[in-house]
């Protein structure tokens, strides 16, 4: 059992896109995927953006009244807030994102203990921001790749290669042996500014409460953190990786 798989099936994995931006980014990255766009008649403008795309990839799209678009939401179990007007159907799970010009294969980003869907969705949108080239997801304790985390990263999960895995201590001693270096987020680390990250690199990142677990911290090369001058404790999960992800961006760009 190799311990690493794509995003499992299931409707709450990812089943559904909803929301403008989250329809538009599918439809743009795997259009393959998508097996209906349902658009709400009280949309506005941004109407024509979705079916403009569905007809250039030739996907089926329905404009429809309000209350059927949430009477389809319901029936799906699905957020009918989140839609805003617009949602596309899938026709399997996600198998990871299509890549795109600036992604890096010697980053990549671990994940464990994310426990918050809405968090867990910043965090792959600084990841596809910062060019990351894999993030692996530790499937125990993780929230899933729900509507809600698609929603908060505003398309972002259909440009990333997105992997789950079962055991993280497996995951960082294979990576050593491809070569990367392998840094956990901790309040205690080294400024990464402190440190070279212009080569093979994995980020790992913990959850909301307790940050990495003690095995994956144990198995880390170093620790990097980031020195808080005010009088708050610490930053949130995700504009703490952007400020360690985009440190490794600013070190490799200086390289080249």
């Amino acid at each position: 059992m190799s311990g690493r798989s794509d995003v499992p099936d299931g409707r709450e994995e990812g089943r559904w896109r909803l929301g403008f931006q989250p329809v538009r980014e599918i439809l743009r990255s795997q259009p393959h995927r998508v097996a209906e766009v349902l658009v709400s008649r009280s949309a506005g403008d941004r109407r024509r953006t979705i079916q403009g795309l569905c007809e250039r990839h030739r996907v089926p799209v329905r404009s429809v009244a309000p209350a059927e678009l949430r009477a389809r939401l319901a029936e799906a179990g699905q957020d009918q807030a989140a839609a805003r007007g617009f949602a596309a159907s899938l026709v399997d799970a996600d198998r990871g994102g299509t890549s795109a010009a600036g992604i890096d294969p010697n980053l990549v980003v671990l994940v464990e203990d994310v426990q918050d869907p809405r968090n867990l969705g910043a965090l792959l949108r600084v990841c596809e921001g910062a060019g990351v080239g894999r993030v692996l997801i530790r499937d125990r304790g993780a929230a899933p790749l729900s509507p809600a985390a698609a929603g908060a990263a505003a398309g972002a999960v259909d440009w990333l290669t997105i992997e789950r895995i079962t055991n993280s201590a497996r995951e960082i001693e294979r990576l050593k042996q491809e070569g990367f270096w392998v840094y956990g987020a901790d309040s205690a680390g080294e400024p990464p500014w402190t440190v070279d990250l212009s080569g093979p690199v994995v980020v790992c990142i913990g959850g909301e409460s307790r940050g990495l677990r003690r095995r994956t911290k144990g198995l880390c090369d170093g620790l990097l953190g980031l020195p808080m001058r005010g009088r708050v404790e610490s930053l949130n999960l995700s504009t703490a990786a952007a400020a360690l992800l985009y440190e490794a961006v600013r070190q490799r760009l200086v390289s080249m």
